[in-house]
């Protein structure tokens, strides 16, 4: 049986998910020796110009090139699986869409910004069409070893539609706010299982904000803690600016 054909792309971003993957160890060798990697700018210098099978894509889309560039992957892709917050909520890139993009381009480029051309960033299905979303900054292996078998099983995975402190009761976690630390847990998709916390560290929201958020329960633990809504709200603009694009 002949395997599907797979490429990674990278828009704009780190390549951390990227590498999330390289350094999967003995899991991606198991995924590996079921697919045909034809491009990975991380691992290899192939380059392939063909049609594929899955196109699996980090980063974000910030200027007129990448909008051409990500429709003519998807156009030549069966299958478009978004990797990491960059592509699957726009991500820290997002924070650009706080300002004029005029004064940000003069800021990086100074006199020369005219001949960079940009425009608000966008999350890669805010341009295309994605069949499979891999979220996290980086993303959390297990789900990403989940996702790709869904793809190879050609079954749908369907992302935590839930808070992050499910997870993180499960994993019987002190609550953050009760060390006085502000989290974005109570909003945040899981499907990491609450891998930040359990190592020390706050939600950040990179996994993107639930459907349905409890604002309510949400506003209650800010006020019960004394915490600004102010804060929350620059927390949350780190990775979700990019919601708010149609």
């Amino acid at each position: 049986m002949k395997k599907p054909r797979v490429a990674f792309f990278d828009f704009a971003c780190c390549e951390g998910c990227q590498l999330q993957v390289a350094n999967m160890g003995e899991a991606v060798l198991d995924i590996i020796g079921l697919i045909d990697v034809v491009e990975w700018r991380e691992v290899m210098s192939e380059k392939w110009n063909g049609k594929l099978d899955v196109a699996i894509v980090e980063g974000s889309i910030t200027d007129p090139h990448a909008v051409e560039r990500i429709k003519q992957i998807r156009k030549r892709s069966k299958i478009v699986v978004a990797l990491g917050s960059c592509a699957t909520i726009g991500g820290v890139n997002g924070m650009k869409n706080n300002y004029v993009l005029d004064e940000i381009r003069q800021y990086v480029y100074g006199n020369s910004y005219q001949f960079f051309p940009t425009e608000a960033t966008k999350a890669v299905h805010q341009v295309v069409k994605v069949d499979y979303f891999v979220n996290g900054c980086p993303v959390y292996i297990p789900e990403l070893v989940a996702v790709l078998k869904a793809v190879l099983h050609g079954i749908p995975y369907d992302v935590p539609d839930y808070p992050v402190c499910v997870e993180c009761k499960l994993n019987e976690n002190v609550c953050m706010y009760d060390r006085k630390v502000a989290c974005l847990g109570p909003v945040t998709r899981a499907g990491c299982n609450s891998w930040c916390i359990n190592n020390g560290n706050i939600c950040y929201g990179c996994r993107g904000m639930v459907s349905n958020p409890n604002e309510k329960g949400a506003q209650d633990v800010i006020a019960k803690y004394n915490i600004s809504m102010d804060l929350i709200v620059n927390k949350m603009n780190m990775y979700n600016k990019c919601r708010e694009i149609g």
